[in-house]
């Protein structure tokens, strides 16, 4: 077993049988905090995020950093020999995660019910689109459609185009997020109760980002209001916004406190605006939120970047430039934080990866290993522990389960 400075998670064991974003990189985070993580992914394919952009010539970059940290081995489930390995696999296992549609794993006769006659101390993680229940449980569910069944997108852009998808992942990273500490809570659940067994956690992709609008469901329910489109926080307070520096940079700035309100006036040499009724409240301030934006954008437009940031700092104003990564690259606070690492790579040599978070004081998560190539740990996994003998692993091979 690893040693205890490779996490929080060190000891325990995770069955990764879900594929592409989400779900995997629910399995990365429990990796990074010292879970071993087995990926299972089919024979000669793999998880299709192998195949998923940026690329450099035929290399996937984004395979490294969602697949640091796991062991990678190859078997079709789907098969009757695939399934009975797969229970010996989950017989050793704290945790299986898995995304299929709801209804897959008891149509291959891997649902809960019969894995945990297998081991009832397993903790089974299902992420899916909409849910294991409800009229669309059984609906395809990926990222970008889910963000929209979510609310979310219909609030983002301008108010004269079209609602805007976020450009990246961002609700597969976020259901992540939910999942892995849903498997964590059920995790210390079962190691601190009596019962000694494990449960179901469970969710759709959507609901992740759902549960973070909790302002527009109150808005909703007690003012019947339906909230429009809006480039950046809009509803919330004033004044707050991206305004542009007299050397052309952009920055975002927020007011979210009637403190941070006050530092910001002094910082403008406008202390006479905290008295006046027009912006007594963030009430008031909201209400005369156009008026405030004029003086607010001429401030910011007068100063360079640097030095806007400098004066906004010494009065405790929450300001950031708005980074591109090549700045994020060079930024110094980035670089003292570790936020970014460097992994080997067995083709590019080297690669660059997103840091451990969080971080623990006394049980600190560790990138322990590169990704894997497909099937990498196939010997070990199914010869060294589970004692399967090479004539068993050939003959399995040519088969097509592992």
């Amino acid at each position: 077993m690893d040693n205890p400075t490779n996490g929080p998670l060190t000891g325990i064991r995770v069955i990764d049988a879900s594929t592409v974003i989400a779900a995997p990189f629910a399995a990365t985070l429990l990796a990074d905090l010292g879970a071993e993580v087995l990926k299972v992914e089919l024979p000669d394919k793999g998880d299709p995020l192998r195949g998923l952009g940026p690329w450099k010539g035929s290399e996937p970059l984004r395979w490294p950093g969602l697949a640091r940290n796991k062991q990678s081995i190859t078997l079709d489930i789907r098969t009757t020999d695939g399934r009975e390995l797969f229970k010996k696999l989950i017989s050793t296992a704290d945790v299986l995660i898995e995304n299929f549609r709801p209804g897959t794993m008891e149509k291959w006769g891997l649902g809960y019910e019969e894995l945990r006659e297998v081991n009832p101390r397993l903790i089974m993680t299902r992420q899916s689109g909409y849910g294991q229940t409800g009229p669309y449980a059984e609906k395809a569910g990926f990222g970008t459609p889910s963000t929209a069944f979510s609310g979310y997108t219909y609030l983002q852009g301008f108010q004269d185009r079209h609602p805007v998808s976020p450009s990246f992942s961002l609700l597969d990273y976020i259901s992540g997020i939910y999942i892995a500490f849903g498997t964590v809570s059920a995790l210390f659940h079962r190691e601190t109760s009596n019962a000694d067994k494990g449960q179901i956690v469970e969710m759709g992709l959507y609901e992740g980002m759902f549960r973070m609008m909790d302002f527009l469901i109150a808005e909703h329910d007690q003012l019947g209001k339906v909230r429009e489109r809006a480039p950046m926080l809009h509803g919330h307070s004033s004044p707050s916004g991206t305004y542009q520096t007299k050397d052309g940079h952009w920055v975002v700035m927020v007011c979210s406190t009637q403190k941070t309100w006050e530092r910001l006036a002094q910082a403008m040499g406008r202390s006479d605006l905290i008295e006046n009724p027009d912006y007594l409240t963030n009430k008031e301030r909201m209400n005369n939120d156009s008026l405030l934006q004029e003086l607010v954008m001429s401030f910011m437009n007068s100063l360079n970047k640097q030095e806007l940031v400098k004066k906004m700092d010494e009065f405790g104003v929450p300001i950031s430039p708005i980074l591109n990564i090549k700045d994020i690259f060079e930024d110094p606070h980035y670089q003292a934080r570790e936020n970014i690492l460097e992994v080997d790579h067995p083709r590019l040599g080297k690669i660059k990866v997103p840091g451990i978070v969080p971080k623990f004081s006394e049980t600190p998560g560790r990138i322990r290993h590169r990704a894997p190539e497909l099937g990498e740990h196939n010997k070990q996994i199914y010869g060294e522990e589970l004692g399967l003998s090479e004539e068993a692993l050939t003959n399995l091979k040519a088969k097509g389960v592992i």
